[in-house]
């Protein structure tokens, strides 16, 4: 795996940040830089030219999505990398908030505090209600880690984890998807999946290396990286899904959206956007094309 250059991984691995969503804007430092293309310009809202900024929002969590660099206060990863790029193309810059937990986004996304939001955002039905999308990343495929003494079999499917212990990130998908698989084992005549709710990755990961808990489900590029750093953590489950992409995030039908993604559809035509993903080591969730909402699920 190629890793980005200027990171000390150790240092990073567990790394959480206390900023609130409403500090100012947050630095970041992007590992490609693109040309701007003033056709795509002409598709930006015109209230948005006149600010003359785009407003993102992110969790920062663990490398390779969004994390503070060693400074505390950069942010970079993925999702700042695809952004910024997106900003470069449109000719717009992005500026980036930190919404002080991933529970925040959709409500800042709902009272306009954010334009945008990436965060590993997978889209679904029900909160295709609530918040658009335009997709960007091929999220098929999720992790779960145990301490390496534990020995933990490899394992492919969640039938497996009956009876035992899997903790999650609070608000996302990997809670509901292992609620699910609890209520499946228990229709097999299986014992139930103990679910335990985590504030973030970080927590959920330093839970499983102090040995509070045996497993943590989360998205398999994350933990992927911290098993390749965290020395007592390894990934014992790989665990394939069909869920929709991870998407940027939008409020409810958004002027912003159909320039976002012409954006998007740019990068990945001229490969600067798979150049993105190399640079982390996660090119294997490259998609092939953009999609905007109801299109995503079709």
């Amino acid at each position: 795996m190629k890793l980005a250059k200027g990171i000390t991984l150790l240092a990073l691995a567990l790394s959480a940040h206390t900023a609130f969503a409403a500090d100012p804007s947050v630095p970041t430092d992007s590992s490609l830089h693109v040309q701007a293309d003033p056709a795509l310009k002409s598709l930006l809202p015109a209230d948005v030219v006149k600010r003359g900024y785009i407003v993102a929002g992110t969790n920062p969590n663990t490398p390779p999505t969004t994390f503070y660099k060693e400074d505390n206060k950069t942010l970079a990863g993925r999702e700042i990398d695809v952004m910024n790029a997106v900003g470069e193309r449109l000719g717009i810059q992005v500026q980036w908030r930190d919404t002080g937990g991933f529970d925040n986004i959709i409500p800042g996304l709902k009272t306009g505090r954010y334009d945008v939001a990436l965060s590993n955002i997978n889209a679904t039905p029900t909160r295709a209600k609530i918040i658009d999308f335009v997709s960007y990343y091929d999220a098929s495929l999720l992790g779960i880690i145990s301490r390496k003494d534990a020995n933990v079999a490899p394992f492919k499917t969640l039938d497996e984890v009956c009876g035992k212990e899997v903790g999650a990130g609070s608000g996302t998908t990997q809670v509901t998807r292992l609620e699910e698989a609890s209520k499946a084992c228990e229709a097999a005549g299986k014992q139930p999946i103990k679910v335990s709710v985590f504030p973030d990755r970080p927590a959920g990961v330093q839970a499983v290396v102090s040995g509070r808990v045996p497993m943590f489900l989360g998205p398999y590029e994350g933990l992927l990286w911290q098993a390749k750093v965290i020395k007592p953590i390894t990934l014992s489950g790989e665990i394939t899904v069909h869920d929709a992409p991870v998407s940027v995030a939008f409020p409810k039908d958004s002027a912003l959206e159909p320039a976002v993604q012409a954006a998007l559809n740019s990068l990945i035509k001229d490969g600067s956007y798979k150049k993105i993903l190399d640079n982390w080591g996660i090119g294997f969730g490259a998609v092939k094309e953009s999609k905007r909402n109801q299109e995503i699920f079709q």
